[in-house]
């Protein structure tokens, strides 16, 4: 490909695309994009020192390589993305939303795969495809690495696949030249006020999706339980796209009943009208949610529902996600989740709840450098809904860890405090009595603690099995 056929007045060859000067090579176009943290055209001199054949970004500037002045240089960098790296699975479904993505992207990957399809998902999680497990770095990638690894899918031979589609992503137009098969939405509620001036423009990024992004002859699957939900449906049919409505007040996919049972729940479902009760082999209310999503997900985009109802009744949980961790000798399970958010924790804490006849235990804190109205709310959640709460370290990052701590206990002041998040694990399991039950929040899946701008390598699941060995409960 030639920097002509990216735009610019040249013909020269291209052998790349990145906004990091420091990946920079002979023949890249080198991205300087405005930043909310720093600005690229700064290190502009040291991608041209490193071999930089061409720059993009904005504003005028006199440069000695060929130049293109974009009024949106993140929208162009996606552009150029999609036509350095092309190629793409036939079916892409696109999933955003607060709490939730991670699991519903899993679990219509896993409907596809038992319908016999080519499946893949990425994420928070990763890229799980046919092929295997391989790591990624963000929710929603940067606009390169999407579209190689949408390109990379379509080589290994992948036809259907879904990922997340983050608030930060779309306002950054990473999704931009994508296209979408379908979408879906689970829910909205506080997180990344850091970044979002208010629930409104939080809002109104993840609708980009749906308003921008998804064309209008495209499915789209709402959970239509909060006000949110129910706006954007509102605002889909306007547009004239097909809406499916799913959830406890959904009208295409409604949850009639849920009954839980030790590890599963009997669900059952009105369906475009009729009745299914199914056993979902998954502990918690939230997952019947992310499963109704995907079903819906799977309808949309050519599953015929009993294939589909049958997959569900063959789900497996997602790692981080209500992940039964271990128990102890005398059965009390305990379980890692991501919840990080006052919704998600809520969510949480109400799910475990029906599972268990004793007391629900929880440990969790609040990340540094992120959102820190929530961290008192929080406490709240954990005051309101456990009979026992320790507050330790999430990821402080740059700020004073103690500080933290201390926000979150301004909303559950009789909380054991532990900053030590190994230790405030071992406290927990320490508690257990037969018939309770132990979530660790906050942190799921990860498998390091962010200090300062270090990452200790730490995994809550880890943490758990040594805790009970060194207990004797193994």
């Amino acid at each position: 490909m030639t920097l002509r056929e990216l735009g610019f007045e040249s013909d020269a060859p291209v052998t790349g695309l990145t906004c990091d000067s420091r990946e920079v090579k002979p023949g890249y176009v080198f991205a300087a994009l405005p930043g909310t943290v720093t600005d690229g055209r700064k290190y502009i001199e040291s991608a041209l020192e490193n071999g930089a054949e061409a720059i993009l970004s904005t504003g005028a500037l006199e440069l000695p390589v060929p130049y293109l002045k974009s009024s949106e240089p993140r929208l162009s960098y996606a552009q150029m993305a999609a036509k350095l790296y092309a190629g793409q699975p036939q079916t892409l479904v696109a999933m955003t939303g607060t709490n939730g993505k991670s699991s519903t992207v899993e679990f219509l990957r896993q409907i596809w795969a038992f319908a016999g399809k080519q499946a893949a998902c990425f994420g928070t999680l990763g890229v799980q495809a046919p092929k295997g497990y391989r790591p990624l770095t963000h929710t929603t990638p940067d606009a390169v690495a999407l579209h190689k690894t949408l390109s990379e899918l379509k080589d290994e031979g992948v036809t259907h696949a879904a990922m997340e589609a983050s608030s930060h992503g779309l306002d950054q137009y990473r999704l931009d030249a994508v296209k979408i098969t379908a979408a879906g939405f689970t829910n909205l509620t506080q997180d990344h006020f850091d970044y979002h001036s208010d629930a409104e423009d939080y809002f109104m990024a993840k609708a980009r999706l749906f308003a921008e992004l998804t064309p209008s002859d495209a499915p789209v699957v709402i959970n239509t339980n909060d006000a949110y939900g129910q706006r954007l449906a509102q605002m889909c049919e306007e547009r004239g796209q097909g809406v499916m409505q799913v959830g406890w007040s959904g009208q295409d996919i409604r949850i009639d009943e849920v009954m839980p049972r030790a590890s599963s729940q009997i669900v059952t479902l009105v369906v475009e009208g009729e009745r299914h009760k199914i056993e979902l082999p998954l502990a918690g209310e939230f997952q019947v949610l992310n499963a109704v999503s995907a079903l819906g997900l799977a309808l949309v985009t050519g599953i015929d529902k009993i294939t589909a109802l049958k997959a569900l009744e063959n789900l497996h949980g997602v790692a981080g996600r209500m992940e039964r961790a271990g128990q102890t000798k005398d059965g009390a399970p305990i379980f890692v989740d991501f919840a990080h958010t006052e919704d998600g924790l809520d969510k949480l804490l109400r799910s475990v709840r029906p599972h268990t006849m004793g007391d629900v235990i929880v440990v969790f804190g609040c990340g540094g450098d992120r959102d820190p109205d929530k961290r008192s709310k929080m406490g709240q959640v954990a005051a309101k809904l456990a009979d026992g709460v320790i507050v330790t370290d999430d990821n402080p990052r740059n700020e004073d860890a103690a500080n933290i701590r201390k926000a979150v206990l301004v909303g559950c002041p009789d909380a054991t405090e532990i900053g030590d998040r190994a230790e405030a694990i071992r406290e927990g399991i320490k508690r257990l009595k037969p018939q309770d039950c132990l979530v660790i929040a906050g942190k799921g899946h990860e498998q390091g603690q962010i200090v300062g701008t270090k990452v200790i390598p730490f995994s809550d699941v880890d943490q758990v099995k040594w805790a009970l060995k060194e207990l004797g409960h193994v």
